[in-house]
């Protein structure tokens, strides 16, 4: 048994984005919605009279196949999820502006919202697969974009923005790439600034056999792993001194976390093709300061 599955962000983002921007700049928001979304009074794409803009993110709920009656409860608590990320980088949007430099935005806003979008559409695909077909290619509808007071974002041209206590982390060079090895101990490489080092489980140690159709794409996760720890360590010495009490947590342990979750996600999937798909690496995602 399936049913139809309600449109979540259809209804409830559009209001998220064209509420954040009405706090920012007290503005009329017209026809209030997000990219490849109507509203419900038929508006087309987010649009503001004035102030930083309005994320814009695919529609998920619309290009999920029929649900699993046994998943449907899940899957509606992550489209829901994927709206509550849409408000907060919104939110965030509002409570920093004019900080950061041009790619303040990518960096701060937009990347860490993808990662995100791409951990819960996992979730939302997992759900659906224990019991049907796991549908393919959702990653693909993570990625958002800015609409700046109404017109499409241009990649690097995003001034406003950023995470709650943030400042531009630097060193962001993407998640699709990384240089090899395991990640037992990533991190921990010296600490010549005296801000510390981050320490992150390790996951390869964790992981069952790896059917030789996967090792590729595992080794390739494994790296983006180290790099992820790598950037972020970079980002610890780079924005020494900016923010307040629990600016490494909101601005980079945070992130990094979102990354993880993503990246072990994919491990997991490239598993599940051929083995039992590996659980509770998520509880590996999560990383500490070390002083």
């Amino acid at each position: 048994m399936s049913r139809a599955l309600p449109k979540y962000n259809k209804r409830r983002v559009g209001l998220a984005g064209g509420a954040a921007a009405v706090a920012l700049t007290g503005a009329v928001i017209a026809g209030t919605a997000l990219a490849g979304e109507s509203s419900e009074g038929g508006g087309a794409d987010a649009r503001t009279l004035a102030g930083p803009g309005t994320v814009s993110c695919p529609d998920v709920a619309s290009q999920l196949p029929a649900i699993p009656a046994s998943a449907q409860a899940e899957v509606d608590r992550n489209l829901a999820l994927l709206d509550q990320q849409i408000t907060e980088a919104n939110k965030r949007l509002a409570d920093t502006v004019g900080q950061g430099g041009p790619n303040f935005v990518q960096n701060a806003i937009l990347g860490p919202l993808e990662d995100k979008r791409v951990a819960t559409v996992n979730r939302i695909a997992t759900a659906i697969g224990r019991t049907a077909d796991r549908p393919a290619g959702l990653d693909a509808l993570a990625a958002c974009s800015l609409d700046a007071q109404g017109d499409p974002a241009v990649p690097g041209q995003e001034e406003t923005g950023g995470t709650a206590t943030s400042a531009p982390p630097a060193g962001d060079a993407g998640d699709d790439e990384g240089a090899g090895g395991g990640d037992a101990g990533a991190g921990q490489d010296g600490d010549a600034s005296g801000v510390g080092t981050i320490s992150c489980p390790d996951v390869a140690s964790q992981l069952p056999a790896i059917p030789a159709s996967a090792q590729a794409e595992v080794d390739r996760n494994l790296a983006l792993l180290d790099q992820q720890i790598t950037e972020a360590n970079k980002r610890l010495v780079d924005t020494v001194g900016q923010g307040g009490p629990n600016f490494v947590q909101n601005a980079i342990l945070g992130p990094l976390e979102d990354k993880r979750v993503a990246t072990v996600n994919r491990i997991a999937t490239a598993i599940g093709r051929t083995a039992d798909r590996p659980a509770g690496l998520d509880s590996l995602a999560a990383c500490t300061l070390t002083k």
